[in-house]
């Protein structure tokens, strides 16, 4: 058990193990924030129907979920490539959004020929999501992969790159650079 652990300790501390952690751990927070919307929107009556609340709730996550995966999990900065980030990430987002639509769907004919309690109806809308989203998180993960993936020689060359000038006399290297 103690060498499987180091393993992992050693693996999480690899560009793929942390990238795998932080995509995870936002993942984590933008499940919260769906759940707890329609928990909130469904479960308040604030938005009355199965699937208004289902699909408010994703839609809310969703922004979050774009900035945390970007910024956090992939590390990517600056403007995002409409084509190559937004079109692709957004398309994806929608068809999980249209397949936990399908889960809605299912959960309004269960709370519909059921005659249980509103929280354990909102219980089932809030679960049935969760298990939709669930089934898309490796998808996203493999798609998301290739969106954000960086340039591993452009990294290298811009690590050497500042090791050099770190090495390199202060006036040597601002005659380098006006030059």
């Amino acid at each position: 058990m103690r060498k499987r652990f180091d393993s992992f300790l050693t693996w999480s501390k690899t560009h793929q193990g942390k990238k795998l952690i932080r995509y995870t751990a936002s993942s984590v927070i933008t499940t919260g924030v769906s759940f707890s919307a329609i928990v909130i929107l469904y479960g308040f009556r604030i938005i009355p129907g199965v699937i208004w609340a289902t699909l408010a709730g994703n839609v809310i996550a969703t922004l979050p979920s774009y900035h945390l995966n970007r910024l956090w999990a992939w590390g990517k900065r600056g403007p995002s490539a409409f084509r190559k980030e937004i079109v692709p990430y957004w398309s994806l987002a929608f068809a999980g959004i249209a397949f936990s639509q399908i889960g809605a769907f299912s959960a309004r004919a269960v709370v519909h020929s059921h005659h249980w309690s509103h929280l354990a109806d909102t219980a089932l809308v809030a679960f049935t999501n969760l298990a939709c989203f669930a089934i898309f998180w490796v998808l996203k993960l493999v798609v998301f992969n290739r969106i954000f993936r960086f340039d591993k020689l452009k990294v290298i060359d811009e690590e050497l790159v500042a090791e050099e000038l770190s090495t390199i006399e202060p006036t040597t290297r601002d005659t380098i650079w006006t030059d």
